[in-house]
C-alpha cells in the first residue's frame, strides 16, 4: 500500500506528496523560469553611486537631484605622469589639448600640476560625462599617454563596475570549491553534494533573473547576494536532506522522501524566520541601501526555500538510490570534550564573557567609523586606485563642495563670493559670477552700450544696434523706450549674443576679433552649462580643510547658513564628497540604533514562539549580540577604520544568522535534559550541534574572509571582512560559552517556561489499544504505529511528561488502518529498556 494513502500526517503529508508525485512537471515549470533567468539577468540596472541612496528628504540629495537636473557635468580625467621635466609636461601639455574631444587640459607650473618631477593634468573632455563619445575621447588620451609612466583617475565609463563584477565571478567559484569541499567533509554519501549544489544553483539562477523586478539594485547588492544566499540558506537544503537519509533508512525511497519533506517544511521554514527577521531590521534604515539590500537577500532566502522544498524531492527521487550507494566514513569528529568543558567551568566561563562583553560594549562604542574611502585601505588595489594614491601621495589635493543658489542675481552671488573669501576655510570660489574675462572685466559684469563698444574696440553705432537685437530678442522692448544708452547686459551674455549675430551674418568683426569671440565660445559656453541652471546657478567653493572630519562637516553647515542669509526667500543647497559623508554620519546615528533593536525585537519574537520561554530568547540574544559587539570592539583595538555601511549590514546579518547556530544547540539541550543529567544533556547536545555549526559556519565564515581578500571595492571589503570575523567570533561564543550559560540558566530558564505544565511526570498503565499524544519515558511490548503521535498496541508502562494518554478504560478511538510493510520500523518497539520519544 502506498504511504500517500494513509491517513496520517495531514495537510503537510499531502502537500508533500503533491510535490513529491508532480516532480516532472515541477521541473518543466522550473526549467522554464531558469532559460528565462538566464535572458532576464542581463536587464539589471546597477546603481554604482551610493549617494543615489541618501534619504529622499535631506538637503544633500535634494541638491544633487537639482544638479542632476539643471547643471550639466562634462566629462573629465585626472592625468598623472611621473618621472618627466617640466619642458617635457609642458610639450606632453600641448599633446593633449590637440587630441580629438578634448576641450581644455588645466596644467601650469605650480606645485599642484607639477611636484616630484610628475605632471598632474586636468583634462576635460567635450561632452557630458553620461556620453559614450567620451570614452573614444579618454581611449584616445590613454593612448597618447602610452609611452610614458603614466596613471589615470576618471569616473567616465563602466571601469569600477566591470572589475567588481570580475572580483565577484573569481569569489564565486572559490567560494563553490570550499562549499564542495566543506559538503563532502560534513555529509555522509558523496551524492548528496551534487544534490545540494543543483539545489543552490537553480535558487540563484532564478534570484538573480528576478532582480530586474526591482528596477535598479545597488552595486553592493549585486555583487554580493549570490554569495550571501550561499552562506545563508544553504542549511535549508542540508537540514531536509539528512532528514531524508534518516528516514530512508526504515522506508522506501517514495516514502522517504515525503516523510522527511513533510517534517523538513516546518523546520526548515522555522530555521530562515531568524534570518529574514534579521534581514527585515534594514528595510527600517533611513539610509535607502539597506531597504535594498533586505529586499534582494530576503527574495533569496525566498528563491532558496523555494528550490528546497520543489526541487530538492525531484531530485532526490532521481538520485536517492545513489545516495545509498556512495556512503562513506562519517569525517566530523564527535566533541565531547566541549561538552565536558563546558559543564566543568559553568561557574567561570559566564562572569568572564559578562566582563568581556562589558569591555567589548565599551570599545565598539568607540570604533573608528569613517563616511568615504579616504583612509580606507584593501588588500588588493586596482587600477583605478593606484592612480589615486600616486596621486595624492605626490600631489596636494582640495576638498571642494557645490553651492546652488537661485538664479539670476549676478550681483548677489558676487556679494555671497566676497563673504566666502572671508572665511579662512575657503580657499577660493569658482562661479560665472566672479570668473574673469577681457579687458580686466568679470563674465558676470553688466556693461553698457559704450563700455562694450571701448572693449571689443567697435564703433559706438555698432554696438547701440547689438544692445537693441538683444533687447528685441529677449522681448525687453522697455530699455529701447528707456534709451539703449542706459541698458546694462552681462559680459557673458552679451558675448554670446554676438557670437550669434556674427554667424548669422548679421554682424561682421575683423579677424581678430572674430578670432578672439570665437575661441572664448566653447569656454563660455560649458561655464554657463555647468554653472547656470534654468533656476539655479552653481558655485564651486575649495576648502582648505580636508574631505572628511568633524570640523569639516560643521563648516559645510556656516557655508550653507551663509548662501542663506542671502537667499532668505529661496532654497539653497550645498552639495560635495564632504556633504555626501555629512549625511551618511548623520543617518548613520539614526539607522545604528534603528536596525540593532529592531533585529533584536524581530529575533526574540521568533525565538519566543521557538522555545515558549522568556529567559532562553535572551540568553541565546546575548550570546549572539555579544559576538556583535566584539565584532566592532576589534577595530577600535587595532585603531582600524571602518565604512559605516559594514556596521549596518554585517549586525543584521550577523543576527539573523549566527543565532541559529545558537538555536540547535539549545533546542537539544531543552530536550535531552528531560531525560538526562546536565553534563550528558550538553555534551549531546554539542555532538548532535557540531557538524551543523561546521558546515554552516565554515561556509560563512570562508566566505566573508574570500570577500574581503579578493574584492578590491571598500564597502564590500568591509561587508566580507566583518562577516568572516563576526561568524568566527559567534561559533567560539555558541561552542565554549553559550553552554555554561544554558548549564548555570537552567534554573532561570524553567522559572520563566510559559509551555511546560509545572506537574510532575505522570505514570500511566495500560492494556489492548493505547493512544499516546506526548513525550513518554517507559516501557513498550507491543507495536506501535505513529510519526509523532499514534497508538500502541500491546501492554504499556509509561511515565508521561507532557501530553495525554488514553487507555480502553478512557475510550480511546479506533485503530487506524494497518501499516504497510516497512513502516511500521520506523515506530518505536519495545525491547524492555527506556525510551524518550516523540510519539
Amino acid at each position: 500500500m502506498e504511504y500517500e494513502n494513509r491517513d496520517q500526517g495531514g495537510f503537510m503529508m499531502k502537500l508533500a506528496a503533491f510535490i513529491v508525485d508532480k516532480r516532472n512537471l515541477i521541473f518543466l515549470l522550473v526549467g522554464i523560469a531558469m532559460v528565462f533567468s538566464l535572458f532576464s539577468r542581463g536587464w539589471v540596472e546597477v546603481e554604482n553611486d551610493l549617494t543615489a541612496y541618501l534619504p529622499a528628504g535631506s538637503a544633500t540629495k535634494e541638491g544633487l537631484d537639482v544638479m542632476e537636473q539643471q547643471f550639466i557635468t562634462y566629462g573629465s580625467a585626472k592625468l598623472m605622469v611621473a618621472n618627466l621635466s617640466y619642458r617635457e609636461a609642458e610639450q606632453l601639455s600641448e599633446k593633449l589639448r590637440k587630441i580629438d574631444g578634448v576641450q581644455s587640459v588645466a596644467f601650469d607650473d605650480t606645485s599642484e600640476h607639477f611636484n616630484k618631477a610628475s605632471a598632474l593634468y586636468s583634462v576635460t573632455f567635450d561632452y557630458p560625462e553620461t556620453d559614450a563619445v567620451c570614452l573614444d575621447a579618454l581611449n584616445a588620451v590613454k593612448a597618447a599617454l602610452a609611452p610614458y609612466d603614466a596613471y589615470v583617475s576618471t569616473t567616465l565609463g563602466d571601469t569600477s563596475a566591470r572589475l567588481i563584477d570580475q572580483e565577484v565571478s573569481m569569489i564565486t567559484a572559490f567560494v563553490a570549491v570550499i562549499v564542495v569541499v566543506v559538503l563532502t567533509f560534513t555529509s555522509q554519501t558523496y551524492a548528496e553534494v551534487p544534490i545540494i549544489g543543483l539545489t543552490f544553483i537553480t535558487a540563484a539562477v532564478m534570484n538573480l533573473g528576478t532582480n530586474f523586478l526591482l528596477g535598479k539594485i545597488s552595486f553592493v547588492s549585486n555583487s554580493v547576494t549570490t554569495i550571501l544566499q550561499l552562506a545563508l540558506s544553504l542549511d535549508y537544503a542540508v537540514i531536509y536532506c539528512n532528514r531524508f537519509k534518516e528516514e530512508h533508512e526504515t522506508h522506501g525511497l517514495r516514502d522517504a522522501v515525503v516523510i522527511s519533506l513533510s517534517k523538513a517544511i516546518p523546520e526548515v521554514g522555522a530555521s530562515s524566520l531568524t534570518t529574514v527577521g534579521g534581514l527585515i531590521a534594514m528595510m527600517f534604515m533611513q539610509f535607502k541601501l539597506g531597504p535594498d539590500m533586505a529586499v534582494c537577500l530576503v527574495k533569496a532566502i525566498f528563491f532558496s526555500l523555494l528550490s528546497v522544498f520543489t526541487v530538492m524531492p525531484g531530485l532526490l527521487m532521481l538520485m536517492g538510490e545513489l545516495m545509498a550507494k556512495t556512503r562513506h566514513k562519517n569525517f566530523v569528529p564527535k566533541v565531547p570534550f566541549v561538552g565536558r568543558f563546558a559543564y566543568a567551568t559553568r561557574a567561570i566561563i559566564p562572569p568572564i564573557f559578562v566582563l568581556l562583553v562589558v569591555a567589548a560594549i565599551h570599545y565598539s562604542n568607540n570604533c573608528p567609523y569613517v563616511y568615504g574611502y579616504d583612509t580606507l585601505v584593501t588588500p588588493r588595489l586596482n587600477e583605478m586606485q593606484i592612480a589615486d594614491k600616486m596621486i595624492a601621495d605626490t600631489f596636494s589635493s582640495r576638498a571642494m563642495v557645490a553651492v546652488v543658489v537661485p538664479g539670476g542675481d549676478y550681483s548677489e552671488e558676487q556679494s555671497l563670493i566676497r563673504d566666502f573669501e572671508g572665511c579662512s576655510q575657503i580657499d577660493s570660489v569658482t562661479s560665472i559670477a566672479n570668473a574673469d574675462a577681457i579687458g580686466g572685466y568679470k563674465l558676470a559684469d553688466k556693461l553698457s552700450p559704450r563700455q562694450f563698444a571701448e572693449l571689443m574696440k567697435l564703433d559706438y553705432e555698432t554696438a547701440e544696434f547689438l544692445y537693441a537685437a538683444y533687447a528685441v530678442r529677449g522681448e525687453s522692448y522697455d530699455k529701447i523706450i528707456s534709451g539703449i544708452s542706459k541698458f546694462n547686459v552681462p559680459l557673458v551674455d552679451m558675448l554670446l549674443f554676438v557670437v550669434d549675430m556674427v554667424d548669422e551674418g548679421y554682424v561682421t568683426l575683423d579677424a581678430d576679433q572674430a578670432e578672439t569671440l570665437s575661441d572664448a565660445k566653447a569656454q563660455m559656453i560649458m561655464g554657463k552649462q555647468q554653472l547656470e541652471g534654468t533656476d539655479f546657478d552653481r558655485m564651486l567653493v575649495y576648502l582648505t580643510l580636508p574631505e572628511a572630519g568633524d570640523e569639516t562637516y560643521r563648516f559645510t553647515d556656516t557655508i550653507r547658513k551663509t548662501a542663506q542669509s542671502h537667499y532668505p526667500k529661496g532654497r539653497v543647497y550645498v552639495a560635495g564628497n564632504s556633504t555626501n559623508q555629512y549625511e551618511f554620519q548623520k543617518s548613520f546615528q539614526v539607522d545604528n540604533i534603528v536596525v540593532s533593536v529592531v533585529s533584536i525585537l524581530i529575533v526574540l519574537a521568533v525565538l519566543l514562539f521557538t522555545f515558549k520561554s522568556a529567559g532562553m530568547p535572551l540568553l541565546l540574544i546575548l550570546v549572539i549580540q555579544g559576538a556583535i559587539w566584539m565584532n566592532f570592539a576589534y577595530p577600535a583595538l587595532v585603531h582600524k577604520d571602518v565604512f559605516f555601511l559594514t556596521q549596518l549590514v554585517v549586525s543584521s546579518i550577523q543576527m539573523g544568522a549566527n543565532i541559529d547556530y545558537a538555536i540547535v544547540i539549545a533546542n537539544r539541550y531543552t530536550d535531552d535534559t528531560k531525560t538526562m543529567h546536565p553534563k550528558e544533556a550538553i555534551i549531546e547536545a554539542m555532538n548532535f550541534a557540531f557538524p551543523t555549526i561546521l558546515t554552516s559556519g565554515t561556509i560563512l565564515a570562508v566566505s566573508g574572509i574570500l570577500i574581503s581578500f579578493l574584492t578590491t571595492e571598500c564597502t564590500i571589503n568591509g561587508i566580507g571582512e566583518a562577516l568572516g570575523r563576526g561568524t568566527i567570533i559567534s561559533i567560539i561564543l555558541v561552542m565554549f560559552v553559550l553552554p555554561q550559560i544554558l548549564i548555570l540558566g537552567g534554573k532561570i530558564l524553567e522559572k520563566t517556561s510559559f509551555s511546560m505544565p509545572k506537574v510532575a511526570a505522570r505514570t500511566h498503565r495500560g492494556s489492548g489499544l493505547v493512544a499516546v499524544d506526548g513525550l513518554i519515558v517507559g516501557e513498550i511490548r507491543g507495536s506501535v504505529n505513529g510519526v509523532f503521535r499514534g497508538t500502541i498496541e500491546g501492554d504499556a508502562d509509561l511515565r508521561l511528561l507532557s501530553g495525554r494518554m488514553d487507555t480502553p478504560d478512557s475510550k480511546a478511538p479506533e485503530p487506524k488502518a494497518a501499516p504497510a510493510a516497512g513502516v511500521a520500523d520506523s515506530a518505536v518497539e519495545g525491547g524492555g529498556k527506556e525510551v524518550g520519544a516523540n510519539v
